[in-house]
């Protein structure tokens, strides 16, 4: 059996990793090219073509899905293509190239959480689980029949990059427990009830922006799903300030205005939000390093009354 894998970040890597280990042979890997990061701004290739690269594997980085890449695909004749957070909506001319389809690794529980990223947004929207779909791939945004899923529970503590790497574990894992089974054609796909579907839309640096008029609860979520990135930041004055979870919601009413500060504690500070205040424990002023809150006050201008945002 000849596969194609399509991935792009940590997580296909993860995936491709144990399909390689696992014995089954990859004819092509599939990634975005590369893109400008960092400060310098500098094109960085993505982290599955440097590990595919580093295995010896021939990888491709299409800038369009049409004419040499496909006659390519074409050439190699794959039985099935594996998809992993590869970033981009697949034409049905590759859809239906392989005998068997595409199958992709989503990381929710499908339908709900369709897009970019699943796994901020369970945990923004303070979901006490997600999980990983295998999903046979159309037209649509994540809209296949479903193959097989797991799910995984969210812990309270849970941030962005933590719930990553356990779903990136057990999407390899969902992957070759039934791969035997999709080759031979004995899975059954069964359709997404599409009127219970949601929406996982792409994170941009905006959304890092605390909005104080938002309950405490929602925000202390918000700051959990979107660690490390976009992270979440307010202002102090004309500088940056950056948040860290945990930010602890707190009950309570008062005729403060959102984004208030409430008081400053040595383990904490607490500001008032649309419902209740969050007790804050780390932050990272512009130009300057995270620290704990007792130390964070020690040189920086602080106190009760003061308005953030």
């Amino acid at each position: 059996m000849s596969l194609v894998f399509m991935g792009t970040p940590e997580l296909a890597v993860v995936i491709l990793r144990a399909v390689l280990e696992a014995g089954h042979p990859v004819s092509a890997v599939v990634c975005q090219p590369d893109r400008p990061r960092g400060r310098e701004c500098r094109p960085l290739p993505p982290a599955v073509k440097e590990y595919a690269a580093g295995v010896g594997l021939f990888v491709c980085q299409p800038r369009k899905l049409k004419g040499d890449f496909l006659q390519q695909l074409v050439a190699l004749a794959p039985d099935l293509g594996v998809v992993a957070a590869y970033g981009r909506l697949l034409p049905r001319e590759i859809l239906t190239l392989p005998r068997l389809g595409c199958v992709n690794v989503h990381a929710s529980l499908l339908p709900a959480y369709r897009g970019a990223a699943p796994i901020q947004w369970a945990i923004a929207n303070g979901d006490k689980e997600t999980g990983v779909s295998l999903m046979l791939m159309d037209e649509g945004l994540d809209t296949g029949p479903v193959l097989a899923r797991t799910v995984v529970p969210i812990a309270e503590d849970e941030t962005a990059d933590t719930l990553h790497d356990k779903l990136a574990q057990t999407g390899a894992e969902l992957l070759l427990r039934h791969l035997p089974d999709l080759l031979a054609g004995r899975l059954t796909a069964v359709p997404q009830d599409h009127e219970r579907a949601t929406l996982a839309p792409i994170l941009r640096r905006e959304d890092a922006l605390v909005d104080w008029t938002l309950p405490a609860s929602v925000l202390a979520n918000r700051a959990r799903g979107f660690h490390p990135w976009p992270g979440t930041e307010t202002r102090l004055g004309a500088k940056r300030l950056k948040l860290f979870p945990p930010l602890v919601a707190e009950a309570g009413t008062g005729p403060e205005p959102p984004g208030q500060v409430l008081r400053v504690e040595a383990d904490g500070l607490v500001v008032r939000c649309g419902e209740g205040a969050v007790r804050i424990l780390h932050l990272q002023l512009e130009g300057k390093k995270r620290l704990p809150i007792a130390q964070f006050v020690q040189g920086t201008r602080l106190c009760a009354g003061q308005k953030l945002g």
